[in-house]
């Protein structure tokens, strides 16, 4: 088993103990091993953390004038998240030579830490994230 998977299923089950013993989603129950996945490119993390908070933001201002709660809201907030980080993979070549560094993690991945983060709050979202990839990153490059 490859390192990648190792975090993806590693992160996987972390984040649903985690998510079970506490009650606060760590971004998604996927989000934590991806983020495990890039934590040595820190780049990577935080240009899809900032693709999720745009994503937030397109919601609040959208909700101001549409009905969006329930499914609406989780797929509002899923389409605009792989808009966003579409949108940036395709924009980001033309603005540096070396764009890998700086590419948003997955197409789901920014719109569902973005649900997490309007419907649990922001801070105990971006802890459990943090807490969850670090531990998958380090438990995965211990053991793996």
């Amino acid at each position: 088993m490859t390192s990648e998977y190792s975090s993806l299923f590693f992160g996987l089950v972390a984040a649903l103990i985690f998510a079970e013993l506490t009650g606060i989603s760590p971004g998604g129950l996927i989000v934590p091993g991806y983020f495990a996945i890039y934590l040595d490119q820190p780049g990577r993390p935080l240009i899809t953390l900032a693709a999720a908070f745009l994503a937030l933001g397109v919601y609040k201002l959208a909700s101001n004038y549409f009905i969006l709660f329930g499914r609406r809201r989780f797929v509002f907030m899923i389409l605009t998240g792989v808009l966003l980080a579409q949108g940036w993979n395709w924009l980001l070549p033309g603005l540096m030579e070396e764009p890998l560094s700086l590419k948003v993690i997955g197409w789901v991945v920014p719109g569902l830490l973005a649900s997490n983060l309007e419907r649990q709050k922001i801070l105990p979202t971006l802890a459990a994230l943090v807490f969850v990839s670090v531990l998958t990153f380090l438990t995965v490059r211990l053991v793996f």
